[in-house]
């Protein structure tokens, strides 16, 4: 993060929690059409060879990392979303407003957190339904907000390079 300043809590970027907030929102509402429209482990092909919508429960993390773990496992990822979240919404408090390439990944990957834990809390597992494929080769089946926590760690991994060739 950068600034040796705090800007003023109306001249923040917290207003990019309205992404955020974006997101959260069109995640949970695919989830919904998705549980309704969806029959669970049934692929309804979209495009042949290399999109299906698939309804999966994951009841781990990305790539469903300790999806058979017990339960706790639950409370782990629903812990980590929320000091994650909260950090970042901090860091964004301190953020001018103005500052968008370290604003609007920080709000992505709030959205996908908090897309993603509401499932947690809410059913104790993740629900995915975006599967792509190659012939037979699928990668693991995610939803909105991974891709939005997705895009916005490499935006982060962006961000963060860029920052340290231009110190150089």
């Amino acid at each position: 993060m950068t600034g040796a300043t705090k800007p003023a809590l109306r001249d923040s970027a917290l207003v990019w929690l309205a992404l955020s907030i974006v997101v959260i929102a069109l995640d949970q509402w695919t989830k919904q059409v998705a549980l309704g429209a969806l029959e669970y482990n049934r692929p309804v092909p979209v495009i042949d060879g290399v999109l299906n919508w698939t309804l999966l429960y994951n009841y781990g993390a990305a790539f469903s990392f300790l999806g058979n773990a017990g339960g706790w496992q639950k409370w782990l990822f629903s812990g980590l979303a929320v000091v994650i979240s909260s950090l970042l919404a901090y860091w964004l408090s301190r953020l001018p407003r103005a500052d968008w390439k370290q604003a609007l990944p920080f709000a992505l990957v709030i959205g996908g957190a908090v897309g993603n834990l509401i499932d947690r809390l809410r059913f104790g597992y993740v629900v995915d339904f975006i599967d792509v494929y190659y012939d037979v080769h699928h990668w693991p089946a995610f939803n909105i907000a991974d891709s939005a926590i997705v895009v916005g760690a490499v935006l982060i991994a962006i961000s963060g390079f860029g920052a340290r060739e231009a110190a150089k």
